[in-house]
């Protein structure tokens, strides 16, 4: 794995301004904290620009997201394309948070693993609470742990990509859509 803790980040980012920060985290957690000049480039529409985003990737580029794993994945996929100069920020903003880096606050908003774990949670009580009138319903639980058991092993999650599509966690521009891996005007860091 390609990693870059926050301290050398930072100094990367100090010595060559054009390091570009890509944020793969869903819209809604870009907007209540990212790094100062990061674009945001959900996980899930990465393979969706892959020929936009390898044209655009001139340079060094770090990848973040809320610890690690989004953005590594993201780092894969774009090595299987060809770009081989992207790192991961060990510890994603959990880290880049923790070491007192300088961060956008923007409007609260529920990370996706908590609405992940809201959702299962939910799901797991309203099975149970079912199963009193109709016992079947307690094995919907079972298959919920069995969905995080697999999510657990595979560093994937099915819930979480669901989640992902929801209107609430998409981009709220007209379009919806990347153009690339350009800074937003006035970004600056």
């Amino acid at each position: 794995m390609s990693v870059i803790d926050v301290t050398a980040a930072r100094e990367l980012i100090a010595a060559n301004p054009d390091v570009l920060l890509v944020d793969v985290r869903t819209p809604g957690e870009f907007a209540g904290v990212h790094i100062p000049g990061a674009v945001n480039l959900p996980l899930d529409q990465v393979e969706a620009h892959l020929e936009r985003i390898v044209k655009d990737a001139g340079g060094r580029m770090i990848l973040i997201c809320r610890s690690g794993a989004r953005a590594e994945r993201c780092r894969r996929t774009l090595q299987t394309a060809g770009v081989h100069d992207a790192l991961v920020l060990e510890g994603g903003m959990n880290a880049w948070i923790a070491a007192g880096g300088p961060v956008v606050r923007g409007r609260p908003r529920w990370d996706l693993e908590r609405q992940v774990r809201l959702t299962a949670g939910g799901i797991v009580a309203a099975s149970i609470a079912a199963s009193l009138l109709w016992p079947p319903a307690r094995f919907v639980a079972g298959l919920v742990g069995v969905g995080l058991v697999v999510a657990a092993i595979t560093d994937t999650c099915a819930l979480g990509m669901l989640l992902a599509k929801l209107p609430y966690n998409r981009p709220a521009q007209a379009g919806g859509g990347h153009e690339g891996l350009e800074r937003p005007a006035g970004a600056e860091r």
